[in-house]
């Protein structure tokens, strides 16, 4: 019984049988026990040693596999969290675009040193010698191309980004003396394609 605001006494609040019935019926607690220390403890448990080693030792490996393998598609796709710290950043990007967008001469390089290997099985003397003064000649121009495109991508990373990361013109030379088709990540972009 409650009291109202004025001090007399409240009728009391009465109970239907329906809402009397509801109550005793009404489930206590969780429904369920609660399971001991032992039983928990045994949920737990996992074996450290899986019971069919062999089985469990292919899995990894598929696991593995699968894992490589996606890295590898990210890697050739350019994705930013498989590519090696070396490649990383929007600079690197740029300088990949850049360097991927024009012809160098550098990509000639390794194709005129097989032909030079080539020509070193010819007996005649003036062969050799010309096809050495080519390399060289290759090599001077390539190198020279090399030089300019640093200059150049210096310029165009300050006025994009405002400074040029270390490392840039030697990380831009090293790619262009690359073929097109073995550089890694691929080219994500045409040749005359430049970023802007």
């Amino acid at each position: 019984m409650t009291k109202q605001t004025d001090g007399t006494p409240a009728q009391p609040d009465i109970e239907t049988p329906e809402q009397t019935a509801a109550r005793l019926n009404a489930p206590a607690g969780k429904g369920r026990p609660t399971p001991t220390r032992k039983e928990r403890e045994a949920q737990n448990k996992r074996p450290l040693v899986p019971n069919d080693r062999k089985e469990a030792a292919k899995n990894a490996r598929a696991q593995m596999s699968v894992e490589r393998e996606k890295a590898r598609i990210g890697l050739a796709n350019g994705e930013e969290r498989y590519l090696p710290i070396r490649d990383r950043g929007p600079q690197k990007k740029f300088v990949r675009d850049f360097v991927d967008a024009r012809f160098s001469a550098g990509e000639w390089l390794m194709p005129l040193l097989l032909l030079v290997v080539i020509a070193s099985f010819v007996q005649d003397p003036t062969v050799a010698g010309y096809s050495l003064l080519v390399v060289w000649g290759l090599l001077i121009i390539a190198i020279l191309d090399c030089v300019f495109l640093g200059i150049r991508l210096r310029r165009k990373l300050t006025a994009k980004y405002g400074h040029a990361e270390k490392g840039v013109r030697w990380y831009a030379a090293m790619r262009a003396l690359q073929m097109r088709f073995l550089r890694l990540p691929k080219p994500q972009v045409r040749r005359r394609q430049y970023p802007e």
